[in-house]
């Protein structure tokens, strides 16, 4: 159960909250999946996948396709899948506003850390590429080499231990049910994130409905809560 400790550190997710890196690349992505026998929209992604770990996803991919087909897909399903996303990766922007809100939150004296579910790779060069680093470094963690990803609690726990701060002071912003899952897990306190281009409707409603302490549309929004939560 979480408490309600000071909370002293922010432990922000990386992909659709700090970047808007779950928006881009997803129609790239319905057109390969198209070809390849799936009939899911840029709304079921968003909707079952956001949030896991790239061998979770893997897993849930091969499934279908071994539903579809009755047969297991070659390593080039994934592959392929990765490179449809990652084909606009040079177009990636960070999510509106979310430097000044960083920039506030630290000012005011939190500790901050990323804590995503991308590989560590992937992370350092989305981060460089907004030029988001700096807000983090050496605080940006990767749930790759963990033994489980989100919605297990491995990650959030692990960037908690690594900035010295109890589960119970830390707060979690997170864009997916998988995120909210997992930082509930942690036993931290956590909003929910739809500030991102892959927000679709209802989103708010699955991330309360997973668990989130309260649903912040944007990172206005975000530096608002957090003037109220150190005035509570």
């Amino acid at each position: 159960m979480v408490t309600q400790a000071k909370i002293s550190a922010i432990l922000f997710d990386c992909d659709g909250v700090l970047v808007d890196s779950e928006a881009l690349g997803l129609d790239d992505s319905v057109t390969f999946l198209r070809e390849h026998g799936f009939d899911w929209s840029a709304a079921d992604l968003v909707r079952e996948f956001t949030g896991y770990r790239d061998d979770v996803f893997r897993t849930i991919l091969e499934n279908a396709y071994l539903d579809i087909h009755g047969k297991k897909p070659t390593s080039a399903l994934f592959e392929g899948l990765v490179e449809a996303r990652r084909r606009l990766k040079d177009q990636l922007q960070m999510v509106p506003g979310a430097d000044r809100a960083v920039n506030f939150v630290r000012d005011q004296g939190y500790a901050l850390a990323v804590a995503s579910s991308s590989k560590q790779i992937y992370l350092d060069r989305k981060l460089n590429h907004t030029g988001l680093t700096p807000f983090f470094e050496p605080h940006i963690y990767s749930a790759e080499g963990l033994k489980h990803g989100k919605p297990a609690p491995d990650i959030f726990l692990h960037a908690a231990r690594s900035i010295s701060k109890p589960a119970e002071d830390c707060l979690v912003l997170e864009d997916s049910v998988q995120g909210v899952k997992a930082g509930l897990a942690a036993g931290m306190r956590v909003w929910g994130f739809c500030g991102g281009g892959h927000c679709f409707e209802g989103h708010a409603e699955r991330l309360e409905n997973a668990g989130a302490h309260q649903v912040i549309d944007n990172f206005e929004e975000f530096v608002l809560a957090i003037k109220d939560l150190e005035a509570s």
